[in-house]
């Protein structure tokens, strides 16, 4: 990840805090007898009006939220004391992001699977229920958007905070912002399809461009390595898109040969660093497709070459010495790396400078 999004408060974080109640003052207390009831809300006001609206209301939303919570409180009635604290710990450790992406060894992070293994019926229950918490059928019920509010205000107001325009994941392309009518995806990096009990927490949720989302991340699991030729798989580091103080990340370039005419992808060698964030880079790396696409977009004829060209043409028919570009480059790089791509044009031309392209 190039540069870290600031995260920003919203009153959407109400949502997560209503799962969090359900939770812990709802499920986990299950156990102790007590049928199912509106009462089990009480000691949260809000969520008890939303409670009871939804009981009254046979829309499908309302029936999806308010259905699940009473099975799954069924399925919690019956567990033991040992098997509750085991949920909870999945709970706390899932949420904490920040300790996931760091591959925090006391982290037990824990997918559908996991919880399958004991738990088959309630693991199906909860992995329906926590998918479909993101859905507009249910966060656009009036009764619950009074309470929480809306996503695009939250985007509108993210966008306003995190103003780059560009994609931190790739740096490459833009990213929708506040003078756009729309908005991009919301990306679920720990991937809402194998992990339960975070699919409304915001700090598990960031905008990114729709190559990164869509074409390259898609369903990869940032907290585990892609299966080995065993198909066993390990838990790696990640970087976390809000952490405060992110190292920035360091990008040397290598040219095999001085012909731009036939300069492919195989001819170019990336270096990334530094060395303290080299297991987030190589998960980075993997995730987003960072190797083939810089590689790419330096050998398109309207990026990587023209780059190139414009350092030639200034200086056979301006004049210009390409010191002076590269200079004024890098003086630009450092105050706007993200302007025009300077973060990948400057270590390109200076490869091709020390191969001898002028």
């Amino acid at each position: 990840m190039l540069f870290p999004y600031i995260y920003v408060p919203h009153q959407m974080e109400k949502m997560h805090a209503f799962i969090d109640f359900i939770f812990h003052e709802v499920w986990c207390k299950a156990p102790t007898g007590v049928d199912y009831s509106l009462d089990l809300f009480v000691a949260n006001p809000e969520l008890h009006e939303v409670m009871t609206a939804f009981h009254y209301d046979d829309s499908n939303g309302a029936e999806f939220f308010s259905g699940h919570v009473e099975r799954i409180y069924g399925f919690f009635s019956v567990l033991s004391e040992s098997q509750i604290s085991q949920f909870q710990q999945w709970y706390q450790c899932n949420n904490d992001i920040e300790k996931v992406c760091a591959n925090d060894p006391a982290t037990q992070l824990a997918r559908y699977s996991d919880i399958a293994a004991n738990h088959k019926d309630l693991a199906a229950q909860l992995s329906t229920f926590f998918k479909g918490l993101y859905s507009q059928s249910l966060l656009n019920l009036i009764a619950l958007r009074d309470k929480i509010g809306d996503i695009d205000d939250h985007y509108k107001k993210f966008v306003q905070t995190n103003k780059s325009g560009k994609c931190p994941f790739c740096g490459i392309d833009d990213i929708l912002g506040e003078y756009h009518s729309k908005r991009e995806a919301y990306d679920h990096y720990l991937p809402k399809a194998l992990y339960p009990f975070n699919s409304i927490n915001f700090r598990n949720l960031v905008p990114a461009c729709h190559h990164c989302n869509s074409s390259y991340k898609t369903s990869k699991d940032p907290a585990y390595t892609p299966k080995d030729p065993t198909r066993a798989v390990q838990r790696r580091a990640v970087f976390y898109p809000y952490k405060p103080a992110a190292q920035s990340i360091e990008l040397q370039i290598t040219l095999q040969h001085s012909d731009i005419a036939t300069l492919t992808s195989t001819n170019i060698t990336l270096h990334f660093g530094p060395a303290a964030v080299a297991e987030e880079i190589e998960t980075w790396k993997d995730v987003y497709g960072i190797e083939e696409r810089y590689k790419a977009k330096l050998c398109t004829e309207s990026d990587g070459k023209a780059w190139l060209t414009q350092v030639l043409d200034e200086w056979k028919e301006l004049g210009r010495d390409p010191q002076d570009f590269l200079e004024t480059l890098t003086f630009n790089t450092k105050k706007r790396p993200f302007t025009d791509c300077n973060f990948l044009k400057k270590p390109f031309l200076d490869a091709c400078q020390q191969i001898g392209f002028f």
